[in-house]
């Protein structure tokens, strides 16, 4: 389940590794799931604050910073942005039947036009 002050591992290489979720944007309508609750699950557009900065590269520790790995981080501890849930702990039965359930919460960063800020995803998520 995914509310407000949930940590979620963020798979893409914008630059953030661990957001918090501070609110939800567009909440899906879910017949099995009480929306009194404010429960979010896969496909959920949410506002999250950067709460951990992903390292790239060798140059990025302590001693030192490089110009590519400035560039490479898209965004910075603390920054506000928009995100979608694309993995979620809780357990979601399909209409074939099938339950789907992950390990971890996970988000990607989207801008508000909602295109994503990462090129790539670091990990695999589920079709909607």
């Amino acid at each position: 389940m995914i509310q407000l002050k949930t940590m979620l591992n963020c798979i893409d290489n914008s630059g953030a590794s661990i957001v918090e979720c501070v609110a939800n944007l567009r909440m899906k309508r879910h017949a099995k799931i009480d929306l009194t609750a404010h429960v979010l699950v896969s496909g959920d557009r949410i506002i999250v604050v950067v709460q951990k900065q992903r390292n790239f590269g060798e140059g990025s520790g302590p001693g030192g910073s490089s110009a590519s790995t400035a560039a490479a981080n898209k965004v910075r501890r603390g920054d506000i942005r928009h995100a979608i849930v694309v993995r979620t702990k809780k357990k979601l039965q399909r209409k074939d039947g099938m339950v789907v359930r992950f390990d971890d919460n996970a988000c990607v960063l989207i801008n508000k036009a909602g295109e994503p800020l990462g090129t790539r995803l670091t990990s695999e998520f589920p079709p909607m």
